[in-house]
């Protein structure tokens, strides 16, 4: 099977729109707080911070906060600056990430590194970070402060996974996946998971929240990988071919390489070591990728994550914010598409 992204007729497309619809109020009073608490009195924290958080992203994990809470019928506000935190949460992890990637690119724009350094942004992420917490706080529930900090610290604990395994082809799939739970995974599940702690809602409600998020977040990260090498710069707003550059042995390489011949096996531990990193030789490795069907087999893993997450809210009823969050895994395995 081709390594091609294949596009559907926009009729088909599955789409965030019903999502962005049912949470548009509630996230025009979470972007009001998080303009509020980027400010500061220096000048490059809310200018550095503002460059990552008005860069064109979807708001995905505070909407996913936003609709969670309207499928539980609930009617508060706590919500909000919960939903807030949890974006600030992504936001400074985003920093990070860029710093130690040596990213240029997020979102079609340059990164925040690029252009005030990797300093000033580790430290805005980290003014970030505290931000939430100081959210969390003012929410006042110690249960919530527990799963938001807990992702926190899940996420830390993935990063720093992903970086002692970058470069090692013997990565195995287990861990890869333990990889991708902790550092995209767990943000999905928590802010889903909050917004049953706030609704008051009984812990069975809370955990199928959670399994919708992580196994929605475990797609959309499988989705990524298989589009690093399936997709070009323009489409996915970063470099094309950035994970294969900087030896991030993802699930796609790992299949490509454990179906490969001899002559396969040392190619792809060349690259990963940095040896082989030539566009042409991107271009061999999309080939052997093709030939070994493991961007099919990726993309196949992701729609088997999306049906758990779907099947996870089988226990609420049906209603706008059921569809919407449905909708919304169709969305991020279709993006491949």
């Amino acid at each position: 099977m081709s390594a091609t992204v294949h596009h559907l007729r926009p009729s088909d497309q599955p789409s965030l729109d019903p999502l962005m619809a049912l949470v548009s109020a509630d996230m025009h009073r979470v972007n009001e707080v998080i303009l509020a608490r980027m400010q500061s009195d220096v000048p490059l924290i809310p200018e550095l911070a503002g460059h990552l958080i008005a860069g064109g992203g979807k708001r995905m994990r505070p909407m996913l906060t936003l609709a969670s809470a309207r499928l539980l019928d609930y009617s508060g506000a706590r919500h909000h600056k919960l939903a807030a935190a949890v974006e600030f949460i992504h936001t400074a992890t985003l920093l990070h990430d860029d710093v130690v990637d040596m990213s240029g690119l997020r979102r079609g724009k340059r990164t925040a590194n690029m252009i005030w350094g990797n300093s000033a942004s580790v430290l805005v992420g980290d003014f970030l970070f505290s931000r939430s917490f100081e959210l969390m706080v003012e929410d006042g529930s110690l249960r919530v402060l527990r799963i938001l900090s807990q992702a926190s610290a899940i996420i830390a604990e993935g990063e720093v996974n992903q970086l002692t395994a970058q470069r090692r082809i013997d990565t195995s799939e287990a861990r890869y996946l333990d990889i991708i739970g902790a550092k995209t995974a767990a943000l999905f599940a928590a802010a889903c998971r909050i917004a049953a702690v706030v609704a008051e809602r009984p812990t069975a409600e809370e955990e199928a929240l959670d399994a919708y998020g992580r196994n929605l977040g475990i797609a959309f990260q499988l989705v990524d990988d298989a589009i690093d090498y399936a997709s070009d710069g323009a489409t996915m707003g970063k470099d094309a071919g950035d994970d294969f550059r900087d030896g991030k042995v993802t699930l796609p390489v790992i299949l490509a390489h454990a179906r490969g011949s001899a002559i396969d096996k040392t190619f792809w531990q060349d690259a990963m070591e940095g040896r082989r990193a030539s566009d042409d030789d991107l271009v061999h490795a999309k080939t052997l990728l093709d030939r070994t069907g493991a961007v099919a087999d990726t993309l196949g893993r992701a729609r088997h994550y999306g049906r758990l997450a779907i099947d996870a809210l089988a226990g609420f009823p049906g209603g706008q914010a059921k569809a919407a969050l449905i909708e919304a895994v169709e969305f991020a395995v279709a993006r491949a598409y």
